[in-house]
């Protein structure tokens, strides 16, 4: 497998000390899942792309506190880059933002979840394996509010339905973070207490105890980049 990551943000500098960035997360918790191969990391928001697309079996989307839907230039040009790269029939992985962006690019609407943040452990059904969940560690405000066209759903919550998809053996998304762990999730929780309000912000926090399945969304990423 050589699988390209597109970074497609910056950790706050005292998370960064310890997390490295989006990229070394998710990085960790492929390797974790059994990874092997080569994996290069690129950066869409200071211009960094691949010169040669074709090196890669795939491309993996990171988080971002970035719209998918912005007009910020870089913001932009990824969605051009992807466009381009599902035209191709590339192999794509999208996590959060990467899986707005690429609904985006495949039709689907994109926009503030109507009730605001989701944070903190949350349990998703399942629609590939009936009568399980997928419990992840979320942070979000946007979300994809529709089903891109040709999409399976693959799980749902009553406040992010469309919270993992695929396309065929081309495409597969999902709006939590399974790189994440429980410290980094309340790092955020901390950070936006006062959005939040107390009583969200304390949910939030209790539910990091409860374990997730972060490492079990690694392994089914890493056997569909093959």
């Amino acid at each position: 497998m050589k699988l390209c990551i597109l970074d497609n943000d910056v950790l706050d500098p005292e998370m960064a000390a310890v997390y490295g960035s989006y990229a070394a997360m998710t990085e960790r918790l492929l390797r974790q899942a059994g990874a092997q191969g080569e994996i290069n990391v690129f950066h869409p928001y200071h211009g960094h792309y691949p010169a040669d697309w074709d090196a890669f079996d795939a491309v993996l989307l990171t988080g971002s506190r970035a719209d998918a839907f912005s007009d910020v230039p870089w913001v932009v040009n990824l969605r051009a880059q992807v466009t381009h790269l599902l035209a191709a029939h590339k192999k794509l992985v999208g996590i959060c933002f990467g899986h707005q962006l690429i609904a985006l690019c495949l039709g689907a609407p994109v926009g503030r979840a109507p009730q605001g943040w989701c944070m903190g452990r949350m349990n998703y059904t399942r629609f590939d394996e009936p009568a399980q969940t997928w419990s992840l560690l979320a942070s979000h405000q946007d979300q994809v509010l529709a089903l891109p066209p040709g999409a399976q759903l693959l799980a749902s919550h009553a406040q992010c339905p469309v919270a993992a998809f695929r396309v065929q053996d081309r495409v597969w998304c999902v709006q939590p973070h399974p790189e994440f762990v429980p410290d980094y999730s309340a790092f955020l929780l901390h950070k936006r207490r006062t959005q939040l309000g107390e009583q969200a912000f304390q949910m939030g926090m209790d539910s990091l105890s409860e374990g997730h399945d972060g490492l079990a969304l690694g392994q089914e990423i890493v056997r569909f980049v093959g």
